[in-house]
């Protein structure tokens, strides 16, 4: 039962994505991005404090790498849900599960390891998906947040790795979030220097405040779906998150979504699971609380 606070995180992370959409018709990405850091740094700074836990770290060039990656992955995909239908904005960040087996299968071919054909044929099919979301005309903006929604998922998977590297040293989960918040705070507020800032309404703060709030009770519900539920189906189930976007975007936003476009959205779900239970099957190290794997 405790993996169902992944439907708990991922009803929450659709609505961090509506959130995102609303505030960046009133701010530039790198202000959202800005916010977005700032409210995770807040919250794990006050935790380390009166928990009189350490913030250094021995390893902050990992950190960096790791933050780097993310912030862009991060930056991407509001730029996505900014431009693009929310399911499908959400269904191509979601492809980092593909890009992450198809990184399974590069390492196998580089070692002469027997390759995992299921795996291979989850990933194919994933990417069929991807094309048929994708298949709609959309316009010049649009094609390039779907570049970036992809772009994303190929990015989020790349942190994933830089994420292993830093448990396996072992950095606690609180600390890795704590310092990939600090490099979205400090790329947020570069970014923003060079895009300038926004005046504040009391709308567009509530906004940016939800951004912030929102996607840390997202990541706490994911984390406890994690640590406490069965990790194959808690990986399973992070997929609804496509299916809460997809419903809350034609609700609120009236997007129109093809039925091809639907189509895909279910087998990105599908091969997506599929391959996160392949590539689990797998033996490898254990890492603890995978959730600070996610970007957003």
């Amino acid at each position: 039962m405790q993996s169902l606070w992944m439907l708990v995180a991922s009803a929450l992370f659709a609505l961090l994505g509506a959130c995102v959409k609303l505030a960046a018709a009133r701010y530039h990405i790198a202000e959202i991005v800005l916010y977005r850091g700032l409210t995770g740094v807040i919250a794990l700074a006050g935790y380390a404090y009166f928990t009189r836990r350490p913030i250094g770290t021995p390893i902050p060039w990992t950190h960096f790498r790791r933050g780097a990656v993310g912030t862009a992955a991060l930056s991407l995909w509001f730029f996505a849900a900014s431009t693009l239908p929310l399911g499908a904005a959400t269904a191509l960040n979601y492809t980092s599960s593909l890009f992450l087996a198809t990184f399974v299968v590069g390492a196998a071919l580089r070692a002469r390891r027997p390759l995992n054909l299921p795996l291979m044929l989850a990933v194919a099919l994933g990417f069929v998906g991807v094309a048929l979301v994708l298949q709609p005309r959309f316009s010049a903006g649009q094609w390039l947040g779907a570049a970036g929604g992809l772009l994303s998922g190929l990015l989020s998977a790349t942190a994933y790795w830089y994420v292993r590297d830093l448990a396996r040293q072992g950095e606690p989960e609180w600390r890795i979030v704590f310092y990939f918040s600090l490099s979205v705070l400090v790329i947020g507020c570069a970014g923003s220097l060079l895009t300038g800032f926004t005046e504040h309404t009391p709308a567009g703060a509530l906004l940016l405040a939800a951004v912030g709030i929102v996607a840390l009770l997202a990541q706490l519900a994911m984390t406890r779906a994690y640590s406490l539920g069965h990790a194959l189906l808690t990986a399973s189930l992070q997929y609804s998150a496509i299916v809460f976007s997809a419903t809350l975007g034609v609700i609120v936003f009236a997007d129109q979504i093809t039925l091809a476009g639907w189509v895909g959205m279910a087998i990105i779900i599908g091969s997506g699971a599929l391959a996160t239970w392949l590539a689990q099957r797998r033996p490898r190290p254990h890492i603890d609380n995978p959730v600070s794997v996610d970007i957003r």
